[in-house]
């Protein structure tokens, strides 16, 4: 087999591939190896779980709150409490709440009534729904969450029997459907996931899924809350954790029995609108954070069209074809165990399909928040 001229074209195309492949090869080993051969601390028979408030923001949940809010009633848990915060709800949230509190008497809520005059977002209703807690132990989640077991409070909560330890990651995971979109959802989800459990692992963490967090009171009042973006309809997760979470703080909870299930948005459009919204807090993520996610989509599309690039020209196939093969092998094992280790089946073998698409829709999303009106309701 020919072996590639050393002129300047040759010698641009093999640099380019070398950095891409080089950081893409460090990013696997630093942000998803650790993911992928995590192990899960047993907290031992004779752990003591401590009291939890778990915190609920909803609005206009009524049919949510009636299947999914029994199951977190019912977890399997010395003492806990659940406090729901109805927030200017126009359907039966109400009359669901109060019949479910006759029959769960550790159901507490209340309700924000709607104000034509002041507006507000989700971190609003949160504040008030932590501040109610009488609980130091915190688990919020969202009306449209399903535990994935009953043990789901026990391993989220588990790795508070570490003094240091704060804040805990949890991964939220939406319910399997049928069709290209839900299996887009759930890859781009698991994806997100296994980054920022990453980033945690390695000491950086950056964010979490307010569907799926806990923390201390403490270090809620100790961080003022969510004062510093409150103006923002995002951020009571990401935000919030940029500002109270570090190294010696921050767990991560990655067993499939601690995973909450929700419903999916029922198209694309309605996804994109909620990346959208997610996506604006980005910009407030530390320096070396949006650095590091910057270049991580950026080399992964060089390494793609480079690799498709030489199948064109066989020059070039003896210099890229062989560890374009190696670098995707040990991505898609690295998938696999983090998938395992999640509890998230096969949807690594979506891999083949979205990773070099998933930039592309990404960037598509970013966009549209530049052409679009930066009032966004959380609802």
């Amino acid at each position: 087999m020919e072996i590639p001229e050393l002129n300047t074209h040759t010698i641009i195309i093999l640099s380019l591939f070398a950095a891409a492949a080089l950081w893409q090869l460090g990013y696997l080993l630093r942000r998803i190896r650790p993911v992928a051969f995590f192990k899960e601390k047993d907290a031992g028979t004779d752990h003591t779980y401590p009291p939890v408030s778990v915190v609920i923001s909803a609005r206009n949940e009524a049919e949510n709150l009636e299947k999914f809010l029994p199951e977190i009633l019912k977890q399997d848990y010395p003492e806990f409490q659940v406090v729901v915060v109805n927030d200017c709800s126009e359907d039966e949230t109400s009359l669901v709440l109060a019949r479910l509190k006759n029959q769960y008497p550790h159901l507490y809520y209340t309700h924000i009534e709607a104000d034509k005059k002041f507006s507000h977002g989700k971190k609003m209703p949160l504040s008030l729904g932590i501040k109610a807690a009488k609980h130091e132990h915190l688990v919020l989640t969202d009306a449209d969450c399903r535990p994935a077991s009953d043990q789901w409070l026990k391993k989220m909560t588990a790795p508070f029997s570490s003094q240091d330890t704060e804040l805990v990651l949890g991964v939220g995971n939406y319910q399997k459907r049928k069709g290209i979109n839900n299996l887009w959802i759930r890859y781009e989800t698991f994806t997100i996931a296994i980054q920022y459990m990453g980033f945690a692992l390695n000491g950086k963490p950056y964010m979490g899924t307010g569907r799926n967090l806990a923390y201390t009171k403490t270090l809620f009042n100790k961080t003022k809350g969510f004062r510093s973006h409150i103006y923002l309809p995002s951020g009571d997760d990401d935000l919030f954790i940029r500002e109270a979470a570090n190294k010696k703080n921050t767990a991560v909870c990655i067993d499939p029995g601690a995973h909450t299930d929700s419903v999916p948005p029922e198209s694309f459009r309605k996804w994109m609108n909620q990346k959208q919204r997610h996506l604006t807090t980005s910009v407030r993520y530390r320096p070396d954070i949006k650095f590091s996610l910057f270049m991580e989509p950026l080399t992964r599309e060089i390494f793609w069209l480079l690799t498709l690039y030489s199948l064109f020209f066989p020059i070039f196939v003896i210099s890229i074809l062989p560890f374009s093969f190696i670098l995707l092998l040990i991505k898609f094992i690295f998938w696999k165990m983090a998938a395992g280790k999640t509890g998230m089946g096969r949807i690594y073998w979506s891999m083949l399909l979205f990773d070099f698409l998933q930039p592309f829709i990404i960037v598509r999303a970013h966009f549209g928040n530049l052409t679009r009106s930066k009032k966004r309701k959380w609802k």
